[in-house]
């Protein structure tokens, strides 16, 4: 195999196991399989244009036509020229499958499902890398740049993914680029000539005084051993380090630090509600167990999202902190408010895995294990390095805030701070938004009444429906074509309220989370998929942040902004009753069967029946687990392979065959061949330059022989030396005995690291790899005799005949 050749395939095999961190991303994962032969072809085409060969620009250019005709083939082969030549109805094709995948990519929670367009950035990922890297490393002959998009690639992935199985990817792509970087220090080294050193790699008869020695692998060997101890510290420091443990190997929750400092990243958990609304089958994300007299306002909120941007409503960017033991009071909310303290026991499914919690709003206190931090702003606790909801049981002491109508009408303006922060708008926004709410609100005196009039108004006035099968969408398109066709779900309610409400200069925001949930016959509360919910956050001096309900048929309207409202509520907090709080529930799980596209906060790995208070125990689709377990299995398999062929060698060298003196020598060469390997295994070097004699006496001296093993080993030379020079060797009778006292000589004096090592990982099956190389060279001098034997008859046939006419 030529020097290119080699690099070609370690490039196409490094790519492949960088974007083995993809496969936590998409369900199912069958589309690597498709990469990967993709992958092969372009791999290929550039192989040959070197063969040619092609100036170094136009190879890369006629992979680049190959990539873009075979993801036209697989992808827009309908809208092409034979299915294969593209045109301007492809390029539109691809451009709307882009779009859609860059939708997908914001609806969808980990694993998403494969559709066209998501596996149409994957697959044409992984080929973009893979022609960079068979640019940088076999075209352009610089494999250490390659490095670059490989890390590109796992960083992506990874960083996306936040897989707890994140050491296996690196292991993977970083394996890749070790081998790529061997491959070419190797084929520099060849260029050289021959570096002295090490033990011969070619066979003739045996290593130890029959065979010819070949090219020295000593250094390649070393190159080896630094790789495996650079990648050794990669794994290993990060996890003795906490401070590292947000690099590449792993990924936090949301907060990072362990500290009372850390910040809360800018992300966006509101992710496909839509499709959590419309499935038939219902699952269980939790249950509860609460004191409070009436549930209806008792909604679990999650986060809220306080940013607009013109393009998504987000969560700032926040300081986190540990959770104290009591949260701090709500802020702006008066004693002159009525709130009575209720008690609430929540058990989340086991296939649930959020990092953020959800509980009633405000908690005063939170009960709860694992490795939390508390968010003040947003008054929610998020987990830290990979902390998240699955299977958590916790208690939650909260406020059920009951403000009356004339407190909020009556409400002072809010902080100067506060109304500025959250009642910025995007320049982006349509100027319709602001006209609409001036226009529904008109004749309000106050902003209590405005937020009445908008809420009304969405919920019964307006002409509005409910229709979960609307285009989703958060942005000020999005808000502009809601307000004009007048149809949409909790989504489009919530972030279109709280825009209206920013323009009238009232502090807003967004809750995601869900609804109270359906009463259970045991009592308790049971809280599904379709129950998750979004709604808008008004703020009042005096009572804070309020909920309000602009979905029709969605929740429940507040009593404070019903016209009758006239709360009885004490005056005081009341204590929790001691009996009412239950322990919480058995956690709930999930059943077997979960849709790749049923996606909502969560990495839906399976999902828990309502069934009226029995929760079915589930499994989670299989497709990660298998694929997971394959490579495993793989790298297993790969790890053992030397041993296997080590037992099997030995079985056939030391079995018994035939009983002619050609049988006998043969026996005898096969058990000093045995020896020298096993030498070899334990760390003494084969030297091709010695006698068997000589060869007998380095191996006792270096192995520390004595005894019957030392006889055994000068026996078994004496034995050789006689199948080789005597007219008649004759034969030892005890040649697999002699090979066993040797071995265990060899074992007894090398230390417990040399003995694993022999075992696990035994030297002498380099010759596995020898005789493949062997095999493969044969073939190729076969096949370049045939196609020379064809061209002389293709020349013979075109040869003129001299024959006149």
């Amino acid at each position: 195999m030529s020097g290119r050749t080699r690099l070609a395939l370690c490039a196409f095999t490094a790519t492949m196991l960088a974007a083995a961190a993809l496969l936590p991303l998409v369900d199912p994962v069958s589309w690597i399989v498709q990469a990967a032969v993709l992958l092969a072809i372009q791999s290929g085409v550039g192989a040959l244009a070197r063969r040619v060969p092609l100036a170094r620009p136009l190879t890369v250019l006629a992979q680049v036509v190959t990539a873009f005709l075979l993801l036209t083939m697989v992808f827009a082969r309908s809208s092409a020229i034979v299915g294969i030549l593209p045109d301007a109805d492809v390029i539109v094709r691809f451009g709307q499958l882009l779009r859609q995948g860059t939708e997908d990519v914001g609806q969808y929670a980990i694993p998403a499902p494969a559709t066209a367009s998501l596996r149409l950035m994957l697959i044409g990922g992984v080929l973009l890398i893979g022609l960079l890297v068979d640019a940088l490393a076999v075209t352009f002959r610089s494999a250490a740049p390659a490095g670059l998009p490989l890390l590109a690639l796992y960083s992506v992935a990874a960083g996306i993914a936040r897989s707890s199985a994140a050491w296996l990817w690196f292991v993977l792509a970083a394996s890749g680029y070790l081998l790529l970087l061997l491959a070419e220090s190797r084929d520099r080294l060849s260029q050289w000539g021959r570096v002295f050193g090490g033990a011969p790699r070619a066979g003739g008869r045996n290593a130890s005084g029959f065979e010819v020695g070949g090219t020295p692998r000593a250094t390649v060997r070393t190159g080896r051993r630094i790789g495996a101890v650079a990648l050794g510290f990669a794994l290993v420091v990060p996890a003795a380090l906490p401070a590292l443990d947000t690099g590449l190997l792993g990924s936090t929750g949301a907060g990072t630090g362990t500290g009372g400092g850390g910040t809360i990243s800018a992300v966006n958990p509101l992710v496909s509600l839509q499709n959590s609304l419309t499935q038939s089958d219902d699952r269980e994300v939790m249950r509860y167990r609460t004191n409070a007299t009436a549930t209806d306002g008792l909604y679990l909120r999650i986060v809220s999202l306080d940013q607009f941007d013109g393009t998504a409503w987000k969560s700032s960017e926040r300081r986190i902190e540990d959770v104290p033991a009591e949260l701090p009071q709500p802020p702006g909310l008066s004693p002159d408010v009525d709130r009575t303290e209720i008690r609430t026991n929540i058990s989340a499914a086991g296939w649930y895995a959020q990092n953020w919690l959800p509980m009633p709003y405000p908690a005063t206190k939170v009960s709860i294990k694992g490795r939390w931090r508390f968010e003040p702003a947003g008054r929610t606790l998020v987990g830290d390095r990979g902390q998240t909801t699955r299977g958590a049981q916790y208690g939650v002491n909260s406020l059920l805030v009951q403000p009356t109508a004339a407190q909020l009408a009556a409400a002072p303006a809010p902080p100067e701070n506060l109304q500025n922060e959250y009642t910025k708008v995007p320049g982006s926004l349509p100027d319709v938004v602001k006209s609409t709410a001036e226009q529904v609100t008109a004749g309000a005196a106050n902003d209590y009444e405005r937020a009445v009039k908008l809420q009304d108004w969405f919920a019964s006035d307006g002409g509005f429906t409910y229709d979960t099968q609307v285009e989703s969408g958060t942005g000020s398109a999005a808000i502009a074509r809601f307000l004009k066709q007048r149809q949409g779900f909790c989504v489009h309610f919530a972030f279109t309220m709280a825009a209206m409400a920013r323009t009238l200069h009232i502090p807003a925001r967004v809750a995601v989370g869900f609804t109270p949930g359906t009463m259970q016959q045991d009592g308790t509360m049971s809280v599904g998929l379709r129950d998750a919910h979004a709604w808008p956050e008004l703020y009042f001096a005096g009572v804070g942040w309020t909920r309000f309900e602009p979905t029709p048929t969605r929740g429940s309207v507040p009593t404070y902004t019903q016209a009758d409202t006239s709360p009885d509520s004490p005056t005081t907090p009341a204590q929790p009753e001691g009996t009412a709080s239950a322990a919480p529930v058995t956690t709930p799980s999930a059943t077997a069967d979960c849709p790749p596209e049923l996606r909502k906060l969560n990495d839906c790995g399976g999902g828990a029946q309502r069934n009226g208070g029995a929760v079915a125990a589930p499994a989670s689709s299989p497709a990660p687990a298998i694929a997971a377990a394959a490579v495993a299995a793989l790298l297993v398999l790969l790890l053992v392979l030397p041993l296997l062929w080590r037992v099997r060698v030995r079985a056939r060298r030391l079995g018994s065959g035939g009983r002619t003196p050609t049988d006998g020598a043969h026996r005898t060469l096969a058990a000093w061949r045995e020896i020298t390997d096993s030498a070899w295994d334990y760390g003494i070097e084969p030297d091709a330059s010695r006698t068997p004699r000589k060869a007998a006496e380095r191996i006792v001296r270096i192995g520390s022989l004595t005894g019957s093993a030392a006889d055994a080993v000068h026996r078994t030379a004496g034995a050789v030396e006689r199948v080789l020079y005597a007219p008649e060797p004759g034969e030892p009778s005890s040649l697999a005995e002699d090979v066993h006292r040797v071995r265990a000589g060899l074992r007894a004096g090398a230390g417990r690291v040399v003995r694993i090592r022999a075992v696990i990982a035994p030297r002498s099956a380099v010759r596995v790899r020898w005789g493949l190389s062997r095999r493969w060279n044969a073939a190729a001098d076969r096949l370049k005799g045939c196609l020379a034997g064809l061209d002389r008859r293709w020349s013979a046939l075109r040869r003129p005949s001299r024959q006149g006419g």
